[in-house]
């Protein structure tokens, strides 16, 4: 009898450490920082990524933008006198990280690049874009340009930043009043002002997954900006 209870506690510990050695392999493929936990669920299939909720309509306000990044690029070379200007239009889901660099055709065509034309300040933004989220949408590049046109057409730049002749300082809440004021059917809660180091760098502003009404995005207005005062730099 106390063989039969030595060897069954034997196999019992056995089985218990080849337990905790499953569950220690998972916790540490598990194991990562905020940031990186949140990047891990994004990437996802394209067939998955079809599931998004809405999409993010990413204005850079150029003057702002081309303070924050380092190295020459088309939209910040001088004379231009770019003010907004789109960044990105991204598939985003309600809650939580949202998908990115999903599998797909990793270059576009030339023929679908040719539809970006005049979309985004140069085409290795347009390249960019597509690689990190039209790759999410399950579109093929030359859809995902049309939609990012759509996008486009659908949101009025406020008169204060058309060609605005001097830098200007303005509070998150002026910028959204503007756009309200601008779209009609924009309101409270649907977009966000973004800023870095107290410069407005863009706006964010969100569409149904058709594209036809802007949609209230809870998440996204609360990672606006909320500073008291931005600087709004005139156009280079």
């Amino acid at each position: 009898m106390r063989r039969v209870f030595v060897g069954f506690a034997i196999a019992f510990l056995i089985a218990a450490a080849s337990s905790a050695g499953l569950v220690g392999a998972d916790a540490k493929d598990g194991d990562c920082a905020a940031e990186d936990c949140g990047n891990r669920g994004a990437s996802t299939t394209s067939a998955g990524a079809r599931d998004f909720d809405f999409y993010i309509l990413a204005l850079s306000w150029s003057p702002g933008f081309c303070e924050s990044v380092e190295g020459a690029r088309d939209q910040c070379e001088p004379g231009r006198g770019l003010g907004f200007v789109v960044h990105g239009l991204w598939p985003q889901f309600e809650r939580g990280a949202s998908p990115n660099e999903c599998p797909g055709a990793r270059s576009p065509s030339r023929v679908a690049l040719e539809k970006a034309a005049g979309l985004f300040p140069d085409e290795r933004l347009a390249r960019y874009e597509w690689r990190k989220h039209g790759t999410c949408t399950g579109k093929s590049p030359s859809d995902y340009f049309a939609d990012v046109a759509r996008a486009n057409a659908a949101v009025t730049i406020p008169p204060l930043f058309v060609k605005p002749g001097r830098d200007q300082t303005v509070t998150p809440i002026d910028v959204e009043r503007a756009f309200y004021e601008a779209n009609p059917r924009l309101r409270p809660g649907m977009m966000a002002v973004s800023c870095r180091r107290g410069i407005m760098d863009g706006v964010r502003v969100c569409l149904t997954k058709d594209l036809r009404e802007f949609r209230a995005c809870p998440e996204v207005a609360q990672r606006g900006c909320h500073i008291h005062e931005i600087s709004a730099p005139a156009p280079l």
